[in-house]
């Protein structure tokens, strides 16, 4: 296969599953990474492009398309007042910390390594998307302190680890101590910023032994102008959708299939 036909190629997949991606977004509010992590790793390892540092190259370039989405989503929920700043700025420099380190890390483990990671954090979330109930409840207020300085770098820390924004462990843990979900959505927007503009500074230093063309560092370009521009196209389609489906059960469904691709990675990861 040629190189513009393997480019060719490439591109359909990737404008697919940045279709799917951005439905997804707009109509569970899930963030993009959650879904483009697993969605890369298969797409460049059908091209070809796998390597024992393939899962970086999935986490910078994901993370990467996070920064346009979440200034996006942070703006557009801004003019509705619902983005909680007094939030988003004491839990800025903690999750920010976390983020560091978790580039830190993340470079200098085996793709198996972040595949294991990957798959077992995700398996959490889908279950929490499956079973997680409204009205669970771990306090009546954000945490502050102590535990503020725990949580906020284990948030920004563990989304590297993913390739993902603030909202899959962001808005669970905002929604379990009583912020609003619509408060806690747009708000996590604002961690997905805080999360991925240090890590993919980072990721832009790890070269890749085998990477795709237009690749600097692990971050490919072909794939996050292709994503950006298909979620900025049918996010709102998703948008739409969600108001005239009710999101609880094709959000429990999500939760199963999310805990599908986690079990595959980790078969893959441990050969099996």
């Amino acid at each position: 296969m040629d190189e513009m036909t393997l480019l060719v190629t490439m591109g359909a997949l990737l404008l697919a599953v940045g279709a799917v991606a951005g439905v997804l977004a707009g109509l569970l509010g899930v963030g993009g990474g959650i879904v483009l992590v697993p969605a890369f790793y298969y797409v460049f390892g059908a091209m070809g492009y796998g390597s024992a540092q393939l899962m970086q190259l999935c986490l910078g370039t994901s993370l990467a398309t996070i920064i346009v989405t979440s200034v996006r989503s942070v703006l557009a929920h801004n003019k509705k007042g619902a983005v909680d700043w007094d939030i988003l700025k004491t839990w800025a420099p903690g999750i920010a910390i976390g983020a560091v380190i978790g580039v830190s890390v993340a470079t200098n483990l085996r793709s198996s390594a972040l595949q294991v990671i990957f798959g077992v954090l995700a398996i959490i979330v889908g279950l929490y998307m499956t079973f997680g109930q409204s009205h669970w409840r771990l306090g009546q207020q954000m945490p502050k302190g102590a535990k503020r300085v725990v949580m906020s770098p284990a948030l920004g820390f563990l989304s590297v680890l993913m390739g993902i924004g603030g909202g899959s462990f962001g808005v669970p843990i905002m929604s379990l101590f009583g912020v609003q979900i619509h408060r806690a959505v747009a708000t996590a927007a604002g961690f997905g910023i805080l999360i991925a503009v240090p890590s993919v500074a980072g990721f832009l230093l790890v070269g890749q032994k085998n990477a795709p063309p237009f690749t600097i560092g692990s971050v490919n370009l072909v794939a996050f102008f292709l994503i950006i521009a298909m979620t900025l196209i049918t996010a709102p389609w998703g948008a739409a959708l969600a108001h005239r489906l009710d999101p609880k059960p094709l959000k429990r469904t999500f939760g199963v299939f999310l805990t599908l691709v986690a079990l595959n990675m980790l078969r893959k990861a441990l050969g099996w």
